[in-house]
This record gives C-alpha cells, sequence and structure tokens, in this order.
C-alpha cells in the first residue's frame, strides 16, 4: 500500500469543492483512500490550517468545520501519530468556542499533566482544567 502526506489544500478542496478541477482530483485520490490503496499520513499543523482557512476565508463556522474534519480524520487511511489528540481538539473548538490551536494545546497539555499556560488569550479561560496565567503577573 502507498503512504504519503496529505496537505492542507487538499483537504480543502475535498471540503469546498472550490475550484472545480482541484476539487475533482482530490477526490479521485481520496477514493484510493477509501479503497485501501493509499494511507495519507497527516500532521496537526495540517488541520490547523484547514480550520483557519475554512474559517477564515470561506467563513466556515466551527459547528460546520469540527464534523466536517473529525470525520475525515476517523477515515481509517488517514494516519498520524496525534490523532486523538485532533478529534479531542476539534470537539473542544466547536464546543467551548476557541480557537482550534488554542484547543490543541490545551489537550496536548492536559495528556501531559500540565494544568497552566501562560497566555494573553481569554480563550483559555472557556477550557475546563486549564488555568491561565498572565504573563508578568
Amino acid at each position: 500500500m502507498k503512504r504519503a502526506y496529505v496537505d492542507a489544500n487538499v483537504i480543502l478542496r475535498l471540503v469546498t469543492g472550490d475550484p472545480p478541477e482541484m476539487a475533482d482530483a482530490a477526490e479521485t485520490m481520496f477514493r484510493l483512500v477509501d479503497d485501501g490503496d493509499l494511507q495519507l499520513l497527516i500532521e496537526p499543523v495540517v488541520i490547523a490550517e484547514a480550520v483557519w482557512v475554512l474559517s477564515s476565508f470561506y467563513g466556515f463556522s466551527p459547528s460546520e468545520i469540527a464534523p466536517t474534519l473529525r470525520t475525515f480524520l476517523a477515515g481509517e487511511g488517514i494516519i498520524g501519530d496525534d490523532k486523538d489528540a485532533l478529534l479531542e481538539a476539534l470537539q473542544l473548538y466547536e464546543d467551548r468556542n476557541v480557537d482550534f490551536v488554542d484547543a490543541l494545546l490545551a489537550v496536548r497539555m492536559t495528556k501531559e499533566g500540565v494544568r497552566e499556560v501562560y497566555s494573553f488569550d481569554k480563550h483559555f479561560d472557556r477550557i475546563e482544567g486549564i488555568r491561565r496565567l498572565s504573563p508578568g503577573a
């Protein structure tokens, strides 16, 4: 079976259908994944980029982005070291209305047993079990 990394732009074409010719090519490639002929390796930064583009450029909401990317990540042919953390972060992003990167950081902090983060970003205040510390305070 062939293995390759996938970039955010391919995921974005699949999700948005824009532009159509690239979306068609992405769909063809993802059929190989569905058929078990291709495994795609995914890095957390790729999902973070996809979330950012879908929200900032396409105007998708967290309630549209999170379920779509969770479905994508749940595919058997999608491989990643932090797949569980990504799925959990997408849920937190949707449920707590926090930036995806903050959600991912909170998930990783929890797994590491770290409960405090220095940040000016008040989104962390919405995440149970995480204590935001203000730098310089």
